[in-house]
Parts: C-alpha cells; sequence; structure tokens
C-alpha cells in the first residue's frame, strides 16, 4: 500500500513481522554477546602469540559487540509495529552501525580466509612475513573502506511516516532512483558476491592442498579448511538469504512501478534480514577454528558450565594432541 503522503513510495502493514522478529532479535543478543564475550576475553587476557589472523578475528569481535546493543532497539522498533521512538540523530547512527558491521563481518572474514590461503598454498610469500604491524595496517584500511561506504546514511534522514508511526528504515521501496538510494543497494548486493568468489576460491585452493600432501604432520592444513569452511558457512547462512531478496526487490524496480508487486519481496527481505544479525552469533563458530588455544579454551568454558570436574577438562585436550 502506498502512503499517501508519500506516493511515490511503499509501505507494508506485517503483523506477522512485528510478532516474530523481537523475540528473535532478542535471542540473537543474548546468545552473541555471551559468545563475543568470551571471544574477547580470550583475545585480552589469553592470547599470548598474536598473528595477523587473530588480529582480524579481534576487529570483528569488536565489530560483533558494537552492534549488538543495537539488536534491543530494533526489537523494540518492531514490537511497536514499526515505530520509531528514539529520534533521527539515533536512526541514522543505528542504521549506520547494522550496515557497518555487515560490511565488518564480510570484509573481516574475507581476510581471515585470504590469510589462510596465503600461509598455506603460498607458504613462502613475502606477505607471510609481514606479522602483525601488516595486519594492523590492512584492519585500518578496511575500516577506512567500511566507514567510507557507508557513512552516507549518517547525511540524510531515514523516516517514513505512516498511519501515525515513524519508521526508521534505509531500504524504503520508492519508486524511481536516486544516487545514495542505488549506490546503498548496489553496494549491499556487490560487498557479498565479490568477497564470496574469494572466499571460494580460498577454500578450493587450501582443500586442493590437503589432497596433494599426503602427510600433514601438525594438522595445520586440515585446520585451515575447517576454517575456511566456517567462514563460508557464516556466509551462507548469515549474507545470502539477505542478499538475494535484496536483488530481487531490486529487479522488480525495473519492471514495475506499483507497490502491490513488491508486499512479498518486502517481507523476504525484512525476514532474511535477521539472518544477518545472526552472524554476531555464529562468528565464535570461526574462533573456535582458528587455533588450538582457542578450541581449548572455549572447550574447558564448556565442560565448565556442564560441570565436569576439572580432571576431566584436563584429559580432554592430552587426548586431543
Amino acid at each position: 500500500m502506498a502512503n499517501s503522503t508519500a506516493p511515490a513510495c511503499c509501505a507494508f502493514d506485517s503483523p506477522l513481522l512485528d510478532q516474530v522478529l523481537p523475540p528473535i532479535l532478542v535471542l540473537e543478543f543474548m546468545f552473541g554477546l555471551m559468545g563475543n564475550f568470551v571471544a574477547l576475553w580470550m583475545f585480552i587476557f589469553h592470547m599470548d602469540n598474536w598473528k595477523p589472523n587473530s588480529v582480524y578475528l579481534m576487529h570483528l569481535a569488536v565489530a560483533d559487540s558494537v552492534v549488538l546493543f543495537c539488536l534491543p532497539f530494533r526489537a523494540d522498533y518492531y514490537r511497536r509495529g514499526k515505530n520509531w521512538i528514539y529520534g533521527d540523530v539515533f536512526c541514522r547512527i543505528l542504521l549506520f552501525l547494522l550496515a557497518a558491521n555487515r560490511a565488518a563481518g564480510i570484509f573481516f572474514l574475507t581476510a581471515v580466509a585470504v590469510d589462510r590461503y596465503l600461509k598455506i598454498v603460498h607458504p613462502l610469500n613475502k606477505l607471510n612475513r609481514m606479522g602483525l604491524r601488516y595486519a594492523l595496517w590492512v584492519s585500518c584500511g578496511l575500516w577506512g573502506l567500511i566507514v567510507t561506504m557507508t557513512a552516507y546514511l549518517l547525511s540524510e534522514k531515514h523516516f517514513f511516516f505512516r498511519n501515525n508511526r515513524t519508521q526508521c528504515e534505509s531500504f524504503n521501496i520508492c519508486m524511481g532512483f536516486n544516487p545514495l538510494s542505488t549506490w546503498h543497494n548496489t553496494f549491499y548486493v556487490l560487498q557479498f558476491f565479490l568477497p564470496t568468489a574469494i572466499i571460494t576460491f580460498c577454500t578450493v585452493c587450501i582443500i586442493w592442498q590437503l589432497k596433494r600432501k599426503t602427510v600433514d604432520t601438525q594438522g595445520k592444513i586440515k585446520r585451515a579448511v575447517q576454517l575456511v569452511l566456517a567462514v563460508a558457512l557464516v556466509f551462507i547462512i548469515c549474507f545470502f538469504p539477505s542478499t538475494i531478496s535484496r536483488f530481487s526487490v531490486w529487479v522488480l524496480k525495473y519492471w514495475y512501478d506499483e507497490c502491490s508487486y513488491f508486499r512479498e519481496a518486502n517481507l523476504a527481505f525484512y525476514t532474511s534480514v535477521c539472518f544477518t544479525y545472526f552472524n554476531s552469533v555464529l562468528n565464535p563458530m570461526v574462533y573456535y577454528f582458528s587455533s588450538p588455544a582457542f578450541s581449548r579454551t572455549f572447550q574447558r568454558l564448556f565442560n565448565r558450565l556442564l560441570g565436569r570436574k576439572e580432571s576431566e577438562e584436563e584429559s580432554t585436550p592430552q587426548q586431543q594432541k
């Protein structure tokens, strides 16, 4: 249904989303906060041997932790029937943080996959000898790129008024095209497909390297395969659904100019966006496969939560050696 005050744009009532999304977002907040708290605790207090891979994962955990605090406000927004009560400035900041987190999740996961690819497939490459300073420069460069690509969300209002409610959305469906809207959709789609191509290439090359090696004495290649497969799984679960549904909306705008054609696509997009936030819950799985130190610490913590004795906890790592 088109809004009478803005006939060029579309808005839809979605009572199902208003009921389903708030509890999902709250659960993502709770489980994501626990997982990332453990990850940050390990980075700060238990990371003795820092590597470029660890630097990228640390930045990923920080980005996830920041965006998790946006989810309760987003849940409250849907609980009120898509009515934003926190003002224009916070709306812009929240949408910026959500977009920046998606980009950070994609870029730093890609950096992890590329780092493993270089270490396993090209171990003599000079990039492998550049160490932590190089990783810090790469991280700063990625953050600069992320902010540059998403800062436009801070430059204008994202309010959409309908039925005495104030919607705070960065993906309003409006007929016609403007530069910011076109860039918003283009970046949303490209930031998935280009890194996916890179991660797919890295995964295939690492698996091929594992098959060529008859002996993997220290298990480095096997762990690298597990790590990049975990990264690929996060990509598929968290980023693929929302990218495809958003691309569908983008394509439909070339064919139709009536709001009735966008109802199902709009519902699919906002449903799949919740999977994007789920990456903050799944990323600790990537940390688990990143190094033996991480996996052992996670196992010890899990054993303590289950009430297992200290002797049982100590025997587990020894049996795995």
